[in-house]
């Protein structure tokens, strides 16, 4: 029997997981093989994409279905339909003003990091906003996965809880990967406190998601976040591959998508055959 401190301290685990996909992401390879790796990043988060709204849209599609046939309040299914195009929309448009802003506040250091033989300093600097932004999506989808663990412990489900900590860990380790995936093409290797900050973004929201999920259960705050962490992901993949398709041909990123495209289904295929 797990108690709920011993939760807490797996929905960490499944989150910090995260860090074990950094090493591949910073080996040393040439420029064509960095380029397929952040393509395959970019595979990973179009699987991510693909799997959040598909569980935020069968949560809402559920409540319609149910508010229309009569077997529950109009209101919760409308509501449901409504937070998720909110979250979509926050995602989305949320992101792309905060890269606006981001870009205008640091774009003065950019330009003295250029005009004193810092340019490889600048492209590293894009670049690690680019992954910060990501780390940013990933939180979020992280989040409700917490939310997931920790509703399932509340629930009473023990064992679905621990297979969904199992499964949520193991794939957090590729979306690891994915977070440095933009930062294939510099020559500076990120620092250490870079790292740890980009492992926090992306896995720390795993174990508030578990946090607050084992003691609130709320259909809403699940769906939302879903949505945002979907939108999100749209946004910086858009990203990604502007950066992709300036480093190598299309084939080799049109290949890299296709393999973390298929290597996400095949991660997740371990909570789906824990029955979550």
């Amino acid at each position: 029997m797990v108690d709920y401190y011993q939760l807490l301290v797996l929905g960490a685990i499944a989150g910090f997981t995260i860090f074990l996909g950094f090493p591949i992401a910073l080996m040393k390879a040439s420029q064509r093989t960095k380029a397929f790796l952040n393509s395959l990043a970019i595979g990973i988060l179009v699987f991510l994409v693909v799997d959040v709204f598909g569980h935020a849209w069968d949560t809402v599609t559920n409540a319609v279905v149910s508010s229309f046939a009569g077997s529950a309040p109009l209101a919760s299914g409308i509501s449901l339909l409504v937070t998720m195009f909110a979250g979509i929309i926050l995602g989305l448009v949320g992101l792309a003003l905060y890269e606006r802003r981001y870009m205008k506040k640091t774009a003065g250091t950019e330009t003295k990091l250029e005009s004193s033989m810092a340019g490889k300093d600048g492209v590293h600097m894009g670049r690690l906003r680019l992954a910060t932004m990501i780390a940013i999506g990933i939180g979020a989808h992280n989040f409700s996965e917490g939310l997931a663990i920790g509703q399932s412990y509340a629930a009473g489900v023990i064992g679905l809880a621990l297979i969904l900590v199992i499964g949520f860990g193991l794939h957090n380790a590729t979306e690891g990967f994915g977070i440095l995936g933009p930062l294939q093409g510099s020559e500076r290797r990120p620092q250490l406190i870079t790292l740890l900050k980009l492992g926090l973004i992306g896995g720390g929201p795993t174990f508030l998601g578990t946090l607050i999920g084992s003691i609130y259960v709320s259909p809403l705050l699940y769906v939302l976040f879903l949505a945002f962490a979907g939108g999100a992901l749209v946004f910086v993949i858009l990203l990604m591959y502007s950066v992709a398709v300036k480093q190598t041909t299309n084939t080799t990123v049109i290949a890299g998508v296709t393999v973390g495209l298929l290597f996400g289904f095949l991660t997740d295929l371990v909570v789906s055959l824990g029955g979550a």
